[in-house]
């Protein structure tokens, strides 16, 4: 059995069980109170229900093949050359940033480098800059990288935003989404301040999924649904009833945009007329992007269409998965 974990209450288990719904991986879990569930279209998988946070750590142990969290948590603890590997770094939602943000009355600091000239004058007043946060790892990490040496790191699995009121810390690296909350608690997040940019991500324990090849199989599965359904995301079904000679006739009109004919080319399809008209009538039949839907609309109305209908598209598989090819050149096994 594959063993899949995915985040149990907080900000990501319902946008978590909604993707994989939308992918056609619906998690059936007959007990809210149970920690196991079952994906009905995978017999072949059992899913854990995990806190986000300890999701890297689970599938590093081993204790769990593949994982949902966000990619924060993974950049935090998980380390480098270790079993963990990313399979799809951007699963389209959870998007935040973790970000230095500082009390709003500190007129004059505005960018890291004038955090860094404070955090000196601290020094030499016999103070430490002290940062409160949950990222001890990445926030060391980023101050290094920009000179910033002197400063204490206050570990806290409290309100980040309360820390510099209540005194414990004088700044916070925090998550933010939108920056209200921050501002709500009079916080600002410095220039150049943005430490990780983050989304929910796919991981996975390369020695576990490269050990079995049931394990591996079950993976593919999920992997074609999933990155279909990611590409879906950005396209449309535009079809409309035209007026034409011949199937090719009417298909040279659409082309006369080529931008909007279609992925490969418009599909059209003879309309069986009920009203017992003279000329033929066809489905022309376009897959354009979300931001070419009205375009090709307009389109398809000046060649003669009507009864212009517009659908999403649920799926959109290629020639392979690419994502799944990604993964064996990871795991550095053979494909067959």
């Amino acid at each position: 059995m594959l063993q899949f974990a995915i985040p149990s209450k907080g900000e990501m288990e319902e946008p978590t069980l909604r993707f994989l719904e939308s992918c056609g991986l619906s998690v059936e879990r007959p007990n809210v109170r149970q920690y196991t569930a079952a994906i009905p279209a995978l017999p072949n998988l059992v899913v854990l229900f995990q806190r986000a946070a300890d999701i890297p750590a689970k599938v590093e142990e081993g204790s769990a093949d593949l994982g949902i969290t966000g990619l924060d948590n993974v950049s935090e603890h998980c380390r480098e050359g270790g079993d963990v590997i990313v399979v799809l770094d951007d699963l389209g939602y959870s998007h935040c940033e973790l970000v230095i943000a500082v009390p709003d009355s500190w007129v004059d600091i505005s960018s890291m480098a004038d955090l860094a000239d404070l955090a000196l004058e601290m020094r030499e007043q016999g103070h430490e800059l002290r940062v409160a946060t949950k990222y001890p790892r990445l926030t060391q990490q980023f101050f290094f990288g920009q000179g910033l040496n002197y400063f204490s790191l206050v570990e806290s699995s409290g309100a980040m935003e309360v820390a510099p009121t209540m005194g414990y810390a004088d700044i916070i690296a925090d998550l933010t989404s939108s920056g209200v909350t921050l501002r709500e608690n009079r916080l600002k997040i410095l220039g150049g301040g943005v430490i990780l940019k983050s989304q929910a991500c796919l991981i996975g324990n390369r020695r576990r999924l490269a050990g079995t090849p049931t394990r591996l199989e079950t993976t593919r599965l999920v992997l074609e649904f999933t990155e279909a359904r990611l590409r879906a995301r950005g396209f449309y079904h535009v079809t409309a009833n035209i007026r034409g000679e011949s199937p090719e006739a009417v298909a040279e009109y659409v082309e006369r945009r080529p931008e909007i004919a279609g992925l490969q080319g418009p599909t059209i399809a003879r309309v069986h007329s009920r009203f017992g008209d003279t000329q033929d009538w066809y489905a022309a039949t376009v897959v354009v992007r979300r931001d070419k839907v009205l375009a090709a609309v307009d389109h398809l109305r000046q060649i003669g269409g009507s009864s212009v209908t517009v659908s999403g598209v649920n799926y959109v598989f290629e020639s392979e998965c690419q994502a799944y090819r990604k993964l064996v050149s990871q795991l550095e096994i053979s494909g067959d």
